[in-house]
């Protein structure tokens, strides 16, 4: 019986994964468009909550005032979500790109540190570092490259996840004795 439960659980997992997987490489391929899609769900999904707290507050005659709040915030969000998604995924590239180039910089100084202490590692470190700029330009020049760096975090994760599932199923006789 749990033979049957866990290899079904295996199975649905290894579906999900592979749904995982065709999100990460459209996201890969065409982050924009995908952006657009998934700001317009969560948008519509916001202004849907506001909507709904809205008949809560006028059902409970007009008692729960954060009620009133809550409906007014979330539909305010939702349509900033859907016609702003550029604006805010431009602001988090921008930030995520800088980031990452204070880190390179920062590692820049461990080079340095490296060095003065004659070690081998300083090598090594420079060309990190120096990777590490490049790859925060890149962010910041590439408006795509965030999703575009997420939905190659999803793809190999939807890749280990299925083997790892496929590893379970076929072990899974063994886990019971």
């Amino acid at each position: 019986m749990w033979e049957k439960f866990l290899k079904r659980s295996g199975w649905t997992d290894i579906i999900v994964s592979f749904l995982f997987i065709i999100f990460g490489i459209l996201l890969i391929a065409r982050p924009e468009s995908i952006m657009s899609v998934i700001s317009i769900l969560l948008g519509a999904i916001c202004i849907v909550m506001g909507v709904l707290r809205l008949i809560d507050y006028f059902s409970n005659n007009k008692q729960d005032n954060y009620l009133l709040a809550i409906a007014v915030v979330a539909i305010i969000a939702g349509i900033i979500i859907m016609f702003c998604a550029d604006i805010i995924l431009s602001i988090f590239r921008i930030l995520i790109g800088i980031w990452i180039i204070y880190t390179g910089i920062m590692n820049l100084q461990t080079v340095i540190v490296w060095k003065d202490y004659k070690s081998r590692l300083w090598l090594l470190t420079l060309i990190l570092a120096i990777a590490v700029i490049i790859a925060g330009i890149y962010v910041l020049a590439n408006p795509g490259a965030v999703l575009q760096i997420i939905g190659w975090v999803i793809v190999v994760y939807g890749i280990a996840d299925i083997i790892t599932n496929c590893i379970f199923i076929k072990k899974v006789d063994n886990f019971l004795k």
